[in-house]
């Protein structure tokens, strides 16, 4: 097993790979920016190196000064967490000719599976159901009304290096096309430097829902079940759920084998999700894309299978087998995250870094679970994402997971910024929600509502 692992990553999602390290007996390195010199991460881990300024392509995303730092603390992996440099090829491939190893798939594996075209036709070969779309990628306007006149309005263009909402466009007349596709390519190469677009059919008013798989470097696969994550605000996840509320036990099998079919047509090593688009009037489910990295919300799967995610990764990474096989994975109960953020609901959800002047974090009974990094007299600093906790609570079904989520955040108490708490906390009193009537357009319609 690894002697010593550099997360080059921050906040929670570093606080929670350093904590699993510790159980494991590894040694950590933390990475972190100027103003991260007082955050809980660089205060946790076992050796801290600051890797530069605040801006984050001079600190979090600097190859370089990581590169350098683990291999000055002769580190033997590197686990990038999720965002900054997770799905970065050129990262993956550095750490190998370094001699360290990135926890998650090669290279090789990221930049097929990180192109949305190339990894939509890779799923076609592999007998996975796929959004009617372009054939490859749309070159340009011209080619983009083809492929619309041939899939029928409405349809979706696409960033083919796309990620985290970016780089999309819903298009539903021949009039407003040409200005989508050229002003999502735009957004495309400001944000990737890649102006490769595809085209999709939209489906609307369906479900988000993912599986969670893991796969070892002997080609073994497995899934841990599904998750919904159909509660979005332009493309950002604010609560997800496991498992999906009104997939019927036969749809949800189907779904997983076609996840696992798609994990292993990429000769995929490590954790990862395959997104899928569930249309719930005709039953029918359409993969979207494979994240290559661990998810903000792993901790719903963790709570219903009882797998350690961040652990299996580290062990895959270190050339084991997978203890578990398919049969061994049981989903028991249901369980629900909330992201809490540190922004303001009723001002359009402006970010709201500042000084936390006082900190209740809700505990105690069964099935409570809160990922954090913030502290009493913490100062969320303004450069980065405004995610500053995730609430995870586990019950024997949906309702009473519910309950628990709802006394957890009536106790979490955080005082000298804004958050999204009480916005939360409305969604789970929501009739519709309580009675799983939702899709991916539900929080736009309950944000109307709101205004009203």
């Amino acid at each position: 097993m690894f002697d010593k692992i550099l997360i080059a990553n921050r906040g929670e999602i570093a606080v929670r790979i350093i904590r699993a390290c510790r159980e494991m007996g590894i040694k950590t390195v933390a990475v972190f920016s100027e103003p991260d010199r007082e955050a809980l991460h660089t205060q946790l881990a076992d050796d801290a190196v600051c890797i530069g300024p605040a801006k984050v392509q001079d600190s979090y995303l600097n190859v370089t000064n990581i590169i350098s730092a683990a291999v000055e603390k002769k580190v033997q992996a590197i686990h990038p967490g999720f965002g900054f440099l997770s799905e970065n090829s050129t990262f993956a491939a550095m750490c190998e000719e370094c001699n360290i190893k990135f926890i998650g798939p090669s290279a090789k594996v990221i930049d097929a599976l990180g192109n949305k075209s190339n990894a939509r036709d890779m799923m076609i070969k592999a007998g996975v159901p796929v959004i009617p779309g372009s054939d490859g990628v749309t070159k340009d306007a011209s080619q983009a009304y083809e492929v619309a006149g041939r899939l029928g309005y409405p349809v979706i263009v696409k960033a083919s290096a796309g990620g985290g909402g970016k780089g999309i466009r819903i298009v539903r007349a021949k009039e407003d096309l040409e200005e989508a596709f050229e002003s999502a390519r735009s957004e495309t190469i400001k944000a990737f430097g890649d102006d490769n677009m595809y085209m999709e059919k939209l489906v609307e008013n369906a479900r988000h829902v993912e599986v969670q798989i893991l796969g070892d470097s002997f080609g073994n696969v497995i899934h841990l079940g599904e998750r919904d994550c159909s509660l979005q605000r332009k493309n950002q996840k604010v609560l997800e759920e496991a498992p999906c509320p009104v997939l019927s036990q036969e749809i949800r099998e189907k779904m997983c084998h076609s996840a696992v079919l798609a994990a292993k047509a990429a000769g995929y090593q490590s954790a990862g999700t395959i997104e899928f688009l569930y249309d719930e009037a005709s039953q029918d489910y359409y993969f979207m894309e494979m994240n290559t990295r661990i998810q903000v919300e792993h901790p719903i799967t963790e709570m219903v299978t009882g797998v350690d995610i961040v652990k299996e990764q580290i062990k895959i990474a270190d050339g084991s087998k997978l203890s578990l096989k398919q049969e061994d994975i049981q989903i028991k109960g249901h369980s629900i995250e909330c992201r809490i953020n540190a922004e303001n609901p009723s001002r359009n959800f402006a970010p709201c870094p500042g000084i936390i002047d006082y900190l209740l974090i809700p505990a105690g009974g069964l099935g409570l679970r809160v990922d954090t990094a913030v502290y009493e007299g913490y100062e969320i600093p303004p450069f980065y994402d405004s995610m500053i906790a995730k609430v995870i609570v586990h019950g024997k079904d949906r309702t009473e997971a519910i309950s628990k989520m709802k006394r957890a955040l009536y106790e979490f108490i955080i005082d000298g910024i804004d958050t999204n708490i009480e916005f939360q906390n409305n969604i789970l009193n929501n009739p519709d929600y309580q009675k799983g009537n939702f899709n991916t357009s539900f929080l736009e319609s309950f944000l109307e509502e709101r205004k009203e």
